[in-house]
């Protein structure tokens, strides 16, 4: 099996095929009622402090810094008093948690039992081992890294794809402080790609109209958008470099699977995204992402 043939497109495609295992954490209410169990109520509270924990009861500064593209407002008001009502350990027992049952709920005993299955969970816990080899500017993949590898066959895939996630965006975000982007020209650049739209990136990560308004001023005066917010050739032409350079510091951990495998693992995914979509569990509620500051 040759390696060095998978593309950084390929690599980039692989791990998308199952985002859906790991982000579907982000959005179900089963994870909110386990971080409610553990004492936390407010939704990004539990958001913030419940991704940050690995890397232990740090502060508000620290969110800001590695997730890097929400409001600090937002932050400061939803990291307040967290690891006076909880701790890291206990938070990280209710993602855990959260993160079996809402799987369960998508995954029968056939699906899990199966052959395909037990591929993904081979492969990605060795690709997530691969990235575990290079921690090094990486800081939020680095906290997840140094937790226990969990029994359950639902939760090392889950794992492995938050390792594989968490490593990918301190990447990009590492791409994006390259290019001397904000996080909200980060977030404007996201929008004028057509991935997403403007709206519902602003009012995620609780930027006001007004502040919106300010960022695309600033992008438009260095070139990158013009004052619809749209790309410029030159805004365009920097988040291409900013995807490709992306997918190149993702690439090593799913090379290391080989292309006929990644190409397997495409199918798998594809099916269990269904299947989690199926369940429920990607289905947005703008009201849990849209708390005052």
């Amino acid at each position: 099996m040759t390696t060095e043939l998978l593309s950084p497109m390929d690599a980039r495609r692989t791990w998308r095929s199952f985002e859906a295992v790991h982000g579907m954490i982000y959005f179900t209410s089963i994870a909110a009622e386990e971080y409610a169990a553990a004492g936390v109520t407010k939704n990004r509270t539990g958001y913030f402090a419940s991704r940050v924990a690995a890397m232990g009861p740090v502060g508000a500064d620290v969110v800001i810094a590695t997730f890097y593209n929400f409001h600090p407002g937002l932050v400061r008001h939803a990291m307040k008093d967290a690891w006076q009502i909880t701790t890291p350990a206990t938070l990280l027992d209710a993602r855990f948690r959260a993160a079996k049952r809402a799987l369960q709920t998508a995954f029968d005993t056939y699906v899990v039992g199966s052959t395909d299955f037990a591929t993904a969970v081979d492969a990605l816990r060795r690709a997530a081992m691969i990235a575990c080899e290079r921690p090094e500017g990486r800081p939020l993949f680095a906290g997840h890294a140094s937790l226990a590898w969990p029994d359950s066959p639902v939760l090392v895939l889950w794992h492995a794809q938050t390792l594989l996630r968490e490593y990918r965006g301190d990447g990009h975000i590492a791409a994006l402080t390259v290019e001397g982007l904000s996080g909200l020209d980060a977030l404007i650049s996201h929008a004028a790609s057509g991935d997403v739209p403007a709206e519902a990136l602003r009012l995620s990560r609780s930027y006001s109209e007004v502040e919106w308004a300010a960022g695309i001023t600033s992008m438009a005066q260095r070139g990158l958008v013009d004052a619809s917010g749209a790309f410029t050739d030159a805004g365009r032409a920097q988040r291409t470099r900013i995807e490709d350079t992306t997918d190149r510091l993702a690439h090593a951990p799913f090379a290391a699977l080989g292309v006929d495998l990644c190409s397997q693992l495409r199918s798998i995914g594809a099916r269990l995204t269904e299947l989690v979509v199926a369940a429920g569990l990607m289905t947005v509620d703008m009201n849990r992402l849209t708390d005052k500051i």
